[in-house]
Formats: C-alpha cells, structure tokens, sequence
C-alpha cells in the first residue's frame, strides 16, 4: 500500500529537528506523529522537555516548537505493507524535500533521526544528493518504537539527552 507522510511540523525559530523514516499504520489512522501506543517518542519529550505525553496532540506539537524542535520523516511517501521499516519498498521511496525546508529554516542546526533506518535512508538519498543550502549537524539517536524494545528506556533517555544538550548550544 502506498503511504505518504505528514507536513513538517517546524516553527519559523526551529534549531533542531528530528527525523523518523514513515509514520507507522496506527500514527496515520490517527494522522499524528508517533501515536502509537508503545512508541516511547512522546514519554521521551516529556522526559526531556517536559512536554507531557497526556496533553492533547496539538499542545504537544505547540510546547515542543516552542523548546526549537521540530518533526518531520525522511521518506514523502513509499510503499509498504503494515508498520514496520523493514517493510518499505526500496524501489518506491521518494524523499522530502530537504533543500527546501533548510533555506525556509536557516536556524535548523541538528538533524537528530529516530532509529537507523531514518538515517540510513536519509545517506542513501538525500546525503549528497540534495543541494542543500548548508550542513546541519546529524545525530542517530536509538529508535524509540516497540519495534525496537530491545534497548532499555534508560540507555535511550542517556542517548537523547544529547537533544537538550544541542538546543543550549544555539
């Protein structure tokens, strides 16, 4: 089935902008980034932002723009049966446009993926390939899906403690 993904949710100051690959079945049913249950992405701004997962999902966004982040996925659209990234179509993918959303957003510094396959995705077709119009910073940071439960919420909320981190950077 061929999905597509949402628009990128980035204020005009964003700094920082996290990457995932394509939102899962259950986010674009629910057209809301990161809503399935499991997902830890939520849990995880609350953690480091303070951004509480039990708010309403526009606040959400709101309260994460106002702290310089933003969201948005690699892939525009692909094929793909069911949730999962190993799933996706090699063949279909057509990306973002990057180049764009860099010069509208020029204060964009950190590109953080979500998982390796964000980021892997991200050097095969647009790493190189894009003219961008300057070289944020990139950062992997350990997915936080239910696909990926191997990794314990301590040793995620270590790595994504790099997110604050950047933003005091700027």
């Amino acid at each position: 089935m061929q999905v597509n993904c949402f628009a990128p949710v980035v204020a005009a100051d964003c700094r920082l902008l996290i990457l995932g690959s394509m939102p899962g079945q259950r986010s674009l049913d629910a057209q809301a980034y990161y809503a399935h249950p499991q997902n830890r992405f939520w849990p995880m701004m609350e953690t480091l932002f303070g951004v509480a997962a039990s708010l309403p999902y526009e606040t959400r966004l709101q309260q994460l723009q106002a702290q310089g982040v933003g969201i948005w996925d690699v892939l525009n659209q692909c094929f793909r049966i069911g949730s999962l990234d190993s799933e996706i179509e090699e063949d279909s993918i057509i990306v973002n446009d990057f180049a764009s959303l860099l010069h509208a957003h020029p204060h964009i510094r950190h590109i953080c993926f979500n998982g390796a396959k964000a980021e892997q995705t991200y050097q095969r077709y647009v790493a190189g390939k894009a003219q961008l119009p300057y070289q944020p910073q990139y950062h992997r940071l350990p997915s936080t899906s239910p696909a990926n439960a191997s990794i314990p919420w301590a040793n995620k909320v270590a790595a994504w403690q790099l997110l604050p981190a950047l933003l005091k950077l700027n």
